[in-house]
């Protein structure tokens, strides 16, 4: 079976990228032994504690390279709840703020899980971005497109 000249340079281009893909694809560091790294724990904060956000406790309590480090809510009353469910788990004792821009200012915090009220969505997801956080978000995300 003979090959064209361009099935062979189609194949000699796949195999040179795949190649290459291989060559320069960073390694991940690896932390000392017994040690977990920076990168393998992440440190979660989640606003709005009941409802939804009680599922959200729950499951990334559950989570053994997750620390919910911070709950967020405007009802003070949630906290002690959320707290036990956490320490329950396993957890750290999570910082409580009732306002979640000052959760935000936190450097410490890698991602924020919001499961407040529909409204607050879109604001809280911009203002968490801005402030370089992952965000995940429950829906509706916003109300229309211009948010």
């Amino acid at each position: 079976m003979s090959t064209s000249r361009r099935e062979f340079l189609e194949n000699s281009m796949w195999a040179t990228a795949s190649a290459a893909a291989l060559a320069f694809t960073p390694k991940p560091l690896a932390a000392a032994p017994g040690k977990l790294g920076a990168n393998e724990v992440l440190r979660i904060g989640v606003v709005g504690l009941r409802g939804r956000g009680g599922s959200h406790l729950a499951e990334f309590g559950a989570m053994k390279d997750v620390q919910v480090a911070a709950v967020v809510d405007i009802d003070e009353s949630t906290f002690e709840g959320a707290v036990k469910t956490i320490e329950r788990k396993g957890g750290k004792k999570p910082d409580t703020y009732k306002d979640i821009r000052k959760m935000l200012e936190d450097k410490s915090i890698d991602a924020i899980s919001i499961a407040t009220t529909n409204h607050t969505h879109s604001l809280f997801s911009i203002w968490a971005m801005q402030a370089g956080k992952h965000v995940y978000v429950e829906k509706p995300v916003s109300h229309n497109m211009f948010e």
